[in-house]
């Protein structure tokens, strides 16, 4: 389909998904409210959220900001009360009558996908939440580099966030499918049996507490002092955030605190990208045979970088 095509086709849908979930009309949710005051709602129940933090969350100018919040006090859904560190903040919190009011506001939004994904198959389903979540992605633009923050070691859902990172883009560009997502999920799995030992440490690039990229160092399963750079990737919402090459600066720098004497990545031909920033990092090409452990026949390239 010819980009000019899919724009259109893009915005139409989304003009229609505006008018079913009933953003142009006077109330939203089951509810008198106006979608901002909706979301400001669920912005507020998350806790510690002050006033002047609502405009940015919400993307509303200050003006429109202390409006909605004056209905919403008079309503008796918010109440504002002083930070007790600083007098000028306001927090906001929700009163009795405010979290009765979202705990419906919750139950006919889950109402409303209920209904909308029993018309369609769990793959579908799968669909719909994938595409959502890589085009609201795209659309927030990639965080500044600042925003973006490295933590090590397992957590909750990363196994499965991984893998996603993973199948979502190789599917896109490669054609990759079952058999490399479960290429990638089982060697992670096995992996992470094995992070507390000190030769081997998996990285996240977090922002706004999700992942958006990875990289692990297995010292282990090749040869003694060989370390081997696995799981690398980056989300598409964080592409041009720089936190590609965060993250393979802290596995380099793992790498060279450990004293391995190489590292050594496999990847495959054509990745263009990936392969000028290994080789800005010191990795040279060694290695390159056809393989078809992906799923489909690649040419499968190892590159080798030896202690600086």
């Amino acid at each position: 389909m010819p980009l000019s095509q899919t724009v259109d086709s893009i915005r139409a849908s989304s003009r229609q998904l505006v008018r079913e979930l009933g953003f142009t009309g006077n109330a939203f949710a089951g509810t008198e409210l106006s979608p901002s005051a909706v979301h400001a709602l669920i912005e507020i129940e998350q806790g510690g959220v002050a006033a002047r933090d609502l405009g940015a969350l919400l993307h509303l100018e200050k003006s429109s900001v202390s409006r909605m919040l004056r209905k919403l006090i008079a309503s008796g859904d918010v109440v504002e009360e002083t930070g007790e560190d600083d007098g000028r903040v306001k927090l906001l919190s929700l009163t009795t009558a405010g979290r009765d009011r979202l705990a419906n506001i919750h139950g006919f939004a889950r109402a409303q996908v209920m209904g909308a994904l029993a018309k369609l198959t769990a793959e579908q389903g799968q669909m719909v939440l994938d595409g959502l979540r890589l085009y609201a992605r795209a659309l927030a633009g990639p965080p500044a580099a600042s925003a973006v923050e490295l933590k090590t070691g397992y957590r909750p859902g990363l196994i499965a966030r991984i893998t996603e990172m993973h199948s979502v883009y190789y599917t896109r560009t490669s054609g990759f499918g079952l058999a490399f997502e479960s290429v990638v999920a089982s060697g992670l799995a096995e992996f992470a049996g094995r992070l507390g030992k000190p030769q081997n440490e998996i990285w996240s690039a977090m922002s706004g507490g999700d992942v958006f990229g990875s990289i692990a160092i297995d010292g282990e399963d090749l040869r003694p002092s060989i370390a081997h750079l696995r799981w690398f990737v980056v989300d598409d919402a964080m592409r041009g955030s720089g936190a590609g090459k965060k993250l393979l600066d802290a596995a380099l720098a793992f790498v060279d605190q450990r004293g391995f004497a190489e590292t050594h990545l496999w990847t495959f031909s054509g990745l263009d990208a990936a392969r000028h920033l290994y080789e800005t990092r010191g990795f040279k090409l060694a290695e390159e045979r056809p393989g078809s452990q992906w799923g489909s026949e690649v040419l499968e390239q190892r590159f080798a970088r030896a202690v600086p």
